[in-house]
């Protein structure tokens, strides 16, 4: 997997090159200090992955992520963690807080390597038009696929595409997230973010910022907080 670090700071650029070399898999074509360098390059070179810093004079790293390439995937690097819900808005894969533990960015890198080979594969397809009231059909590997909404965890958005997360299963289609949370059922599922739609039968635990849904963490965003909370959760909520 192709990828380049872009961070105006020396020894952040310096560490992350560093935890690159530590991962089969990963070959570091470029580092930059800002994003016009990283930009020019990318326009001649395939890029994978991006390792993006999001405070940087001039065109910061949010603005940057918005203007690349929907294939290319962004894992955001941040020294303060109240930035790292941003990441979010531009449907980021992750974001890494400063100074990265290797383990942290190991899980990243992973979950890079399973999203890019699912998007090198996507051939998929589903009919919204004649959407059943607990099932719909997805086209992929040359089969017909019966998805029932009882057995979705959460619907992610990545780019131009939407993954659909079973617990068996990942699913991705080229689909905007609006539309699909468009036609779901709204006593089933909700929109939490920018970038994620969950059924929330499946939510194990929450606080203001994160839903736990078996292995994943999901972020909420700040647009949808307060609908989720009055709609889904203190309508249901126990209290003394």
């Amino acid at each position: 997997m192709n990828c380049i670090v872009v961070d105006d700071e020396p020894l952040a650029r310096e560490g992350m090159e560093i935890l690159i070399e530590k991962v089969a898999g990963l070959t570091l074509l470029g580092s930059f200090n800002n994003a016009e360098s990283a930009r020019k390059f990318m326009a001649n070179n395939v890029i994978n992955l991006i390792f993006l810093d999001i405070q940087m004079p001039g065109t910061n790293g949010i603005e940057f992520a918005k203007s690349i390439n929907p294939k290319t995937l962004v894992i955001f690097t941040t020294a303060h963690v109240e930035f790292a819900l941003d990441s979010y808005e531009v449907d980021a894969l992750d974001y890494l807080v400063k100074p990265v533990k290797i383990e942290r960015f190991q899980k990243a890198t992973e979950k890079a390597f399973s999203y890019l080979h699912l998007l090198e594969t996507v051939n998929t397809t589903i009919n919204l038009d004649n959407i059943a009231e607990e099932y719909f059909f997805v086209k992929a590997d040359r089969k017909i696929f019966k998805v029932t909404f009882k057995d979705i965890l959460v619907i992610e958005g990545l780019k131009d595409y939407v993954i659909l997360h079973t617990a068996d299963q990942k699913i991705i289609t080229a689909m905007n997230i609006k539309t699909i949370y468009d036609k779901l059922p709204k006593n089933i599922f909700v929109r939490v973010s920018k970038s994620y739609i969950v059924n929330v039968s499946k939510i194990e635990s929450f606080d203001n910022n994160t839903l736990f849904i078996k292995k994943h963490e999901i972020p909420i965003g700040d647009t949808y907080r307060n609908f989720f909370f009055e709609e889904f959760i203190n309508k249901k909520l126990f209290s003394r």
